[in-house]
């Protein structure tokens, strides 16, 4: 499956990048940005197809954003003294960034290719894909903005993390959103539809799953760390 080569690309790009990325991160957004807009020009038709084939690979079904937002995800679900977390959480902001931009160009095109349709019937299945995509543009914009590290600054930390959370329902409506469009090719047996289903299912699952059980155990550990009584010092047995 294609978004599987892509999440491996992507996984072994962002821990090949991840120092260059921490120090010119502006440098991957202003690529983010020229790569929405060549596809917003490509999808008019002004780009030869030896460049818009990669394009459309990439970002015609989000595929490239969605990688990163995977590897986004995933960060969250590994002890903070692993390898995996040590190396990726430093960038985990920038690469979020990143994914945001990608997903802007995907949009634009989606939504603009549905807009004259908005006066005609649409099924169910479509209005709700809307729908959903237009929350998720919405929680894109906010969760991307304050991903950057100056408006964070200044933000109050405890209302900063607040906001984050709405990662997790953006993350859900990114499933919602993809089994709503896969769901009628899907549902007439179409392999492609189906295989797409089973993967995006087992890796949304396994990130639902892992996240809860991470959850528990950092809890779990605070807790233990909290009622732990400190050890005396030798001045404190001193008479």
């Amino acid at each position: 499956m294609t978004f599987l080569m892509v999440l491996a690309v992507t996984v072994a790009a962002c821990l090949a990048l991840r120092t260059p990325l921490h120090k010119w991160p502006v440098a991957f957004y202003v690529l983010a940005v020229a790569a929405d807009v060549a596809y917003v020009i490509g999808v008019e038709g002004l780009l030869p197809r030896v460049v818009m084939g990669p394009l459309t690979l990439l970002m015609g079904k989000c595929v490239l954003s969605l990688a990163l937002f995977v590897v986004v995800m995933y960060i969250g679900v590994f002890a903070k003294g692993s390898k995996v977390h040590q190396w990726l959480k430093p960038v985990r902001s920038e690469l979020s960034i990143i994914a945001c931009i990608l997903a802007c160009g995907h949009m634009a095109v989606y939504l603009g290719s549905y807009a004259p349709r908005l006066g005609g019937t649409l099924g169910v299945n479509v209005v709700s894909a809307l729908v959903v995509a237009l929350a998720l543009l919405v929680l894109l914009l906010v969760l991307g903005v304050t991903s950057f590290a100056f408006v964070k600054r200044r933000m109050r930390t405890d209302s900063w993390k607040r906001l984050q959370r709405w990662a997790y329902v953006f993350f859900g409506l990114v499933y919602v959103h993809l089994m709503l469009m896969l769901a009628p090719a899907a549902s007439q047996g179409g392999e492609a539809a189906v295989a797409s289903v089973v993967v995006y299912t087992v890796i949304f699952g396994a990130y639902a799953a892992l996240r809860v059980r991470r959850a528990l155990v950092d809890r779990r550990a605070d807790a233990a760390a909290a009622t732990r009584v400190p050890e005396l010092e030798p001045e404190d047995c001193a008479a």
